[in-house]
């Protein structure tokens, strides 16, 4: 289709296509699907590990798995911008400029352990 409008007629007729695959899907899940599921003994209980579930089914969690978790994602994700950064200190033009900028960066990084390491963030219990 070419002109003005080829290129919306083609956006419409692939949203037709589309509205017409999700329609027809689901219109065959409600045919085809039994009239009354089978609710056999057991099927709702949560399986772990072939261990039959013992004792209630809200367990509490403490926080430090958490925090631990975000903070090794919170660096490990700035420790990968330093790559690029070494990628480009080595072209020419950009010696003392991306020194500066990844020393301020590095000291930021630095005040943030320093900061969870006197909270006793990092200590374990």
């Amino acid at each position: 289709m070419t002109g003005y409008l080829g290129s919306y007629a083609t956006l419409g007729l692939l949203l037709l296509a589309s509205l017409l695959f999700f329609v027809t899907a689901f219109s065959a899940n409600r045919v085809l699907r039994p009239a009354r599921p089978a609710e056999p003994a057991g099927k709702r209980t949560t399986y772990e590990c072939g261990l039959d579930p013992v004792g209630a089914d809200w367990a509490q969690v403490q926080i430090r798995y958490y925090v631990y978790a975000y903070l090794y994602v919170l660096f490990a994700v700035e420790a990968v911008f330093l790559f690029p950064w070494a990628v480009v200190f080595d072209r020419p033009g950009f010696g003392l400029v991306t020194v500066v900028e990844m020393a301020v960066f590095v000291a930021v990084l630095a005040l943030g352990i320093l900061y969870a390491w006197r909270k006793n963030i990092l200590r374990w219990t």
